[in-house]
């Protein structure tokens, strides 16, 4: 059997970019989190707020370190796999990366080591300045990893000098057409992952009964938070389809499943794509509602694939991909107003809904990956969209070398979330009067509840 070795190149590249991005989008919403806890901890003096600080920032110190090592891995692709990337496009991309650098992961690791361990070695002012100046980092860093991901999604400032891009504009380039877009919806996109987690851990906690108040308060504001931030990305999804379908028509394309241009476009909600024929068998669809989507007009021509023949993705990859990501976004709509319905009426959440939570845990990770897929596969065949595509310049190695790293990579990283998810649930499962932070929290036992049940400790 033989195999491409461009293809194979691609998957290894995204097999690390997917598991590197399961990492920031928690550290990138679980340091507003954190914030938020000294800030109300600041403001009250109540130490329900310090318990919950203390308990989750070693879960974020933990995924901060797996991102920092995973991101220095996937760094690597780009000289190992796509040094043709660099030569053309190194001139943009060299340095967008390196304003990371210097301007966001400097700044986290400046402060990181106040964050963690310095509680009882500088004031509680310093230590919430140096929980927020890491939100920020992390913010920081985001802007500028987005930035050179736009910019490949939707070049500007830029002409092209001996096979080599020069910038004309930098405020063009790191501000280009879909950049807004794509920056405030996968923003809210890893605070709504992160939101999901905060919640799903700590209904685990209520149902193996290791909670206490403190569990309850930060449940409470996950549930708030995940009410507002969900119907705030369906907004901010429809903004930046409508930008991709301005500046990409042959990704949207592929999203709907649309293959010949028309007038009146029909929504595709499920099918199967059959790229040989060109077509979505046993399609079922809700007529014009595309054309409404995309264009906000019932008659609105929507462009399809056989416009771009040749240059449009692979079609079902992007097709399911997002499906799967709006999908699970209404999920997670309608499971956060159902718990915030049930807090209003009840004050308390049912067995049902506590299990539903946790089953959301990791619900966010899905929907950013499936997003990512989407901008991604839906970029193919380029590389930076229509001016470089991902065959020119791709190394040429042989691809039985390509297929072993690609599995070794495979193994290590399965290990690796198996082991992150288990020590997540293992810091959760303890019981919460054993529960103790970094060393530097020297934090006294949580009151237990007036009911006698096994309630009480460090959140």
């Amino acid at each position: 059997m033989e195999f491409d070795p461009v293809l194979l190149s691609r998957i290894q590249f995204a097999l690390n970019i997917s598991f590197h991005i399961l990492f920031p989008t928690i550290t990138i919403g679980l340091a507003y989190f954190l914030l938020f806890f000294r800030i109300r901890f600041t403001q009250t003096g109540d130490p329900h707020w310090e318990f919950i600080y203390a308990f989750w920032v070693k879960i974020f110190a933990l995924t901060f370190a797996l991102g920092v090592v995973t991101g220095i891995v996937m760094s690597f692709q780009f000289g190992t796999n796509w040094p043709g990337f660099m030569e053309k496009a190194g001139n943009i991309a060299g340095p967008l990366l390196g304003y990371e650098v210097l301007t966001a992961f400097f700044l986290e690791a400046s402060f990181l080591g106040i964050m963690l361990f310095g509680k009882s070695r500088v004031s509680n002012r310093l230590h919430l300045i140096s929980t927020a100046v890491v939100a920020l980092g992390t913010t920081l860093s985001a802007f500028w990893i987005l930035s050179l991901n736009s910019w490949m999604q939707t070049p500007a400032g830029i002409v092209i000098e001996n096979g080599e891009m020069i910038a004309t504009s930098w405020m063009e380039v790191i501000f280009n057409p879909s950049f807004p877009y794509r920056f405030a919806h996968m923003m809210v996109a890893c605070l709504i992952t992160a939101t999901f987690l905060v919640a799903g851990v700590s209904a685990w906690r209520v149902i193996r009964k290791v909670d206490g108040p403190a569990t309850k308060k930060v449940l409470n504001v996950a549930i708030i938070t995940a009410a507002i931030l969900t119907p705030t990305q369906v907004f901010l999804g429809d903004l930046h389809g409508l930008n991709t379908f301005e500046h990409q028509p042959a990704k949207v394309a592929a999203m709907e499943g649309v293959w010949n241009t028309q007038k009146g476009a029909p929504l595709t909600l499920f099918g199967i794509i059959d790229e040989e024929a060109r077509e979505t068998r046993y399609a079922i669809k809700i007529p014009k509602v595309a054309s409404i989507i995309l264009t906000h007009d019932p008659e609105g021509e929507v462009p399809g694939l056989n416009d771009f023949i040749g240059e449009h993705p692979p079609v079902a990859p992007v097709f399911w991909s997002f499906r799967i990501m709006v999908g699970l976004g209404f999920i997670m709509l309608l499971v956060s107003w159902l718990a915030l319905w049930q807090l209003w009426r009840k004050k308390e959440l049912g067995p049902l809904m506590l299990r539903g939570l946790f089953a959301m845990t990791f619900s966010g990770w899905v929907a950013v990956l499936a997003g990512w897929y989407v901008t991604e596969i839906g970029r193919q065949p380029w590389i930076v969209s229509g001016v470089i595509t991902v065959a020119e310049v791709v190394a040429d190695h042989p691809a039985g070398l390509v297929l072993t790293s690609l599995i070794a990579y495979a193994v290590v990283y399965a290990f690796l979330l198996v082991s992150y998810i288990g020590a997540v649930f293992y810091l959760s499962s303890k019981p919460a009067k054993s529960l103790t932070a970094l060393h530097d929290y020297d934090l006294p036992s949580e009151p237990v509840q007036q009911s006698g049940s096994p309630l009480g400790g460090a959140a």
